[in-house]
């Protein structure tokens, strides 16, 4: 963030005395202030915004809106279908551009380009905050009852969380996540970002697993979830989001 100069939007955390934590996106208003912001930094040659996926968070359809603000397309609003480091690469991808003097137009192309290559898993360790924030797919959220004594793996697909493994221990779910990864590789270099939620020593496992299966000059991030998405996931959760190569 800080070497690309990218701006992070941050969605709010509430913590309520009488509930549980919650999530609330951003206002058209507050991005609206955000987007001039930045227009004004980059003197009016434009911006790419990339926003949670429609699904996950009303935070894309404020954003189509607040780019209504500005003229001639200079705002230009990915749906994302994602979440995640996924997202983070693309907005590295385009930022990089930005940098070497790309205008909005390639900025966007490179973002949108490295989203489409992009798949994001998720481990859990309980499904009780998953549920009730009903990011399940309906499918998923019908049979969850069965998955409370299993280790679910879902994956982020169009932005709905879809069950596509369980397992009754860890061991065998990190081997699952291997297999799911590697499987779609093809023999060429992978960007690798885990995301954990209280679960440093466990995801640490797992990327040396990766690191073992993954083609040579594999590249890899591993770093805390952030607030929102924590509340969402809980405890014990790790993400793993995969960039393959073209």
């Amino acid at each position: 963030v800080d070497e690309l100069d990218i701006t992070v939007c941050q969605l709010h955390v509430m913590d309520n005395e009488d509930s549980d934590t919650t999530t609330s996106a951003l206002s058209a208003l507050e991005i609206a202030a955000e987007y001039g912001r930045q227009m004004e930094r980059g003197g009016d040659e434009g911006l790419v915004g990339l926003h949670l996926a429609k699904e996950l968070s009303s935070t894309w359809s404020a954003a189509v809106t607040a780019s209504a603000v500005f003229p001639d397309d200079k705002v230009r609003v990915i749906d994302s279908g994602t979440a995640g480091m996924v997202l983070g690469a693309a907005a590295m991808a385009a930022a990089k551009l930005a940098k070497d003097g790309a205008d909005v137009d390639e900025c966007y192309e490179a973002a949108q380009n490295t989203i489409e290559r992009g798949e994001t898993w998720v481990y859990l360790s309980s499904t009780d905050e998953i549920r009730r924030s009903g990011r399940m797919s309906t499918t998923t959220a019908m049979i969850s009852t069965a998955l409370l004594a299993t280790k679910p793996i879902m994956a982020l697909n169009d932005g709905r969380l879809e069950l596509v493994g369980r397992t009754r221990t860890q061991t065998k779910g990190f081997i699952k996540l291997v297999d799911l990864v590697a499987s779609e590789a093809g023999g060429k270099p992978v960007f690798i970002a885990l995301q954990h939620n209280d679960a440093e020593e466990q995801a640490e496992i797992l990327q040396d697993l990766l690191e073992q299966a993954l083609p040579e000059g594999s590249s890899f991030i591993l770093t805390e979830l952030n607030d929102v998405v924590a509340v969402h996931v809980g405890a014990g959760a790790i993400g793993v989001s995969a960039v393959y190569s073209a």
